[in-house]
């Protein structure tokens, strides 16, 4: 199914079926994380503030590859989309022209992955079709490649909507060893997880909403981010 590109007032979605927002962006601040999830997919500076190689698979609209490549500029990220229809649009919703530094890729995460030779920092899987997440791309095997792909003290996030959602989760455990953290983002249905390779300082410290609370004004730096 053809993706539809919505506008009210200043706002643009990108949208597969006629009120399900896939994606969001403020027509006066293209950059800007306007959907509650993605600002939370970008907690994955809790282990890298400042990575240097960052793969993302499902473009969208490009809100969280427009908002690393501007705000992390020594940062090498790959984008790689499935849909030619979704990439075609990337233009409409201001994503970078592809350069030294940045890339949309049209192939499949799955296999793009499985072949990845375990130099990637930060993964960040936000794949969707009309019918959701793609089995390739919440199945055991996937997340046990995403695992190989990263580097010793790499980070996964995934982005989960929908009833494989709990399926998923226990996969991901059993790939990152348990070192796991699952977020519910603030009015919204997604849960976002953060899976880490290495053994970083607040896995299993204390419940994820306190961890947000304590660190997430050190996260962010005004006025690009308002949260």
């Amino acid at each position: 199914m053809e993706p539809i590109v919505h506008r009210d007032g200043n706002r643009v979605s990108l949208q597969f079926q006629i009120g399900e927002i896939q994606s969001e962006m403020l027509v006066d601040d293209p950059v800007f994380l306007t959907l509650p999830y993605t600002r939370t997919m970008i907690d994955f500076m809790l282990c890298h503030r400042n990575p240097t190689h960052i793969v993302m698979i499902g473009l969208g609209g490009g809100s969280i590859p427009k908002w690393c490549y501007r705000e992390m500029p020594a940062a090498d990220i790959t984008v790689i989309e499935i849909d030619p229809q979704v990439i075609a649009l990337r233009d409409r919703f201001h994503i970078p022209l592809d350069d030294h530094r940045f890339r949309v890729i049209d192939e499949d995460g799955a296999d793009y992955v499985a072949r990845a030779p375990g130099r990637i920092e930060v993964l960040l899987v936000d794949g969707f079709d009309i019918f959701g997440q793609p089995p390739q791309l919440c199945s055991q095997a996937f997340y046990d490649d995403c695992y190989r792909a990263l580097t010793p003290d790499g980070v996964l996030v995934v982005n989960l909507c929908g009833p494989e959602s709990e399926d998923a989760i226990e996969y991901l455990r059993r790939s990152f060893r348990d070192r796991v953290l699952v977020a519910t983002p603030e009015d919204s249905e997604n849960r976002i997880v953060l899976a880490t390779k290495g053994e970083h300082r607040w896995v299993g410290e204390e419940p994820y909403d306190e961890l947000m609370r304590k660190l997430r004004l050190h996260l962010w730096h005004a006025p690009t981010v308002r949260i």
